[in-house]
């Protein structure tokens, strides 16, 4: 469905944060995107989503296709209405608004009232917490509230295509295993194809087809979800494991992941 070819991005015309990215995400496949903070990976979903626009930044090199046809510094409202939309880090809700308030909002792309009202009960059906909380204002919601709300706002657009900006981020294991057992769900049942970026490397390679992983910009490495599981660099900087056994991450340089990864 979507491909990045080899595309560079800079903010202010000054800093350059990828380079020469190259990601596939196929249809109805989950796309894991690994990579320590700054590593550029929010801005892979931006540069796919449009949202580079409001930061000042720009695609300046490679292309971003949907289908073929090229995206890259489009609009955020017309590639939100080819249907690619992404859920930003952070949990960022309209505080002011109920909950039921904050999903029609999402679903203002709904082409007639029938079609928001079917997208209302599908969600709801995903998420049925949101269907007891519904008159609740979005702002007084817990944290794992919030990151549903969200998710579920995007959802109620009917995207072919979502993009997770750390859906996992400050949430007990409880409620990630929730939330990432309902990614599965829209994955299989809707056939959306995600994006997933993620530091939560365990569930990230348990749910993904595929993995990428970032580095100052660039891919470092990428395979099928299995493969990476059993890559020794996966397992000693991401998971935690040597051929001893535990591992620490601030025990190993720099310097020489990257030299074993690139070299």
């Amino acid at each position: 469905m979507v491909k990045v070819d080899n595309i560079e991005v800079v903010y202010n015309r000054v800093i350059q944060v990828l380079k020469g990215v190259s990601v596939n995400i196929p249809d109805e496949k989950v796309i894991g995107l690994l990579g320590a903070n700054g590593a550029g990976k929010s801005t892979v979903l931006k540069s796919i989503s449009g949202l580079l626009k409001p930061e000042i930044g720009k695609v300046t090199t490679g292309k971003i296709l949907l289908n073929g046809q090229s995206i890259e510094n489009g609009d955020p409202e017309k590639i939100a209405r080819m249907g690619i939309l992404q859920v930003l880090e952070g949990r960022r809700v309209l505080e002011h608004f109920t909950v039921e308030e904050e999903l029609r909002i999402g679903g203002a792309l709904a082409n007639s009232k029938d079609m928001l009202k079917q997208n209302l009960e599908r969600v709801y059906g995903y998420f049925p917490i949101l269907k007891e909380i519904r008159n609740s204002t979005s702002g007084y919601c817990s944290g794992g509230e919030q990151q549903i709300i969200v998710m579920a706002r995007a959802l109620m657009g009917s995207p072919s295509m979502l993009l997770l900006d750390e859906p996992s981020l400050g949430l007990a294991p409880l409620i990630v295993n929730t939330i990432f057992s309902i990614i599965k769900r829209i994955n299989e049942e809707e056939r959306v194809s995600i994006l997933l970026v993620e530091q939560n490397a365990v569930i990230c390679l348990n749910v993904a087809n595929y993995i990428y992983v970032m580095e100052n910009g660039k891919i470092v490495l990428d395979g099928h979800s299995e493969k990476i599981k059993e890559n020794k660099d996966i397992k000693e900087f991401y998971l935690g494991l040597n051929e001893i056994g535990k591992s620490s991450y601030k025990d190993v340089k720099h310097y020489k992941r990257r030299k074993r990864w690139l070299g």
